[in-house]
């Protein structure tokens, strides 16, 4: 832990001009942003203790933390324990991530009831899916599964159109295949997306009557 002293110094960083260096009796100890400087009254003769040093590091950490969790944000919705795991592997210190955390969700930027009901929208636009499969994903991102179920239930999803629209897309890449062999893939497909087998066997059902329809109408 630095131990305090008289500030001889306050020098603009080149690279970061939002920061400045703070020196202590001749010597670099730390870096720390002009607002804090600002709001903490640092100025060239005054002496820092031991104490006030290690809370302007505190401090600063937690600034810099915030600052990493918006320029996450700012590129998605993310969940609380992204944010959290994303922290971490950036090597900023727990009380940090955790008073970043809480500003983020003061600011309302933090909020897994929104995010989950974001993901749900953006999956089901882009690339439809069944409930189970939703669940696995919301949970798998930390939100947690009261949240994850109420989304779920409130999204109102239509499995079996979300499911008939995963099967045709299929079906133009598997026409050449045998019957068994079709219907097989196109299991597999569905399933692997998180619709439960209730649904796979109405939709593949109803696709297969359509099938036979079709080809009795081209007989005729």
């Amino acid at each position: 832990m630095l131990s305090g002293g008289t500030i001889t110094a306050l020098e603009d960083q080149v690279r970061e001009p939002e920061r400045i260096s703070v020196y202590l009796d001749g010597e670099f100890a730390f870096g720390l942003s002009r607002v804090l400087a600002a709001q903490h009254n640092l100025y060239v003769g005054r002496s820092l203790s031991a104490e006030e040093v290690a809370a302007l590091r505190a401090a600063d950490e937690a600034e810099r933390a915030v600052q990493a969790g918006l320029r996450l944000l700012a590129l998605r919705p993310r969940s609380e324990r992204e944010i959290r795991d994303r922290l971490r592997r950036k090597g900023f210190a727990e009380p940090a991530i955790e008073a970043a955390i809480e500003r983020l969700r003061g600011w309302r930027y933090l909020d897994d009831a929104e995010f989950a009901r974001l993901w749900v929208e953006h999956r089901q636009a882009t690339g439809p899916r069944g409930r189970r499969l939703l669940e696995l994903e919301l949970r798998a991102k930390g939100v947690d599964p009261e949240t994850v179920a109420e989304t779920v239930e409130a999204a109102k999803l239509d499995e079996e159109a979300a499911a008939r629209a995963v099967a045709l897309k299929q079906l133009s890449r598997l026409a050449g295949l045998d019957p068994a062999t079709r219907r097989r893939r196109l299991v597999g497909a569905l399933q692997r997306r998180g619709f439960d087998w209730e649904v796979i066997r109405r939709v593949l059902g109803a696709l297969e009557r359509s099938e036979r329809e079709d080809s009795r109408e081209d007989e005729e």
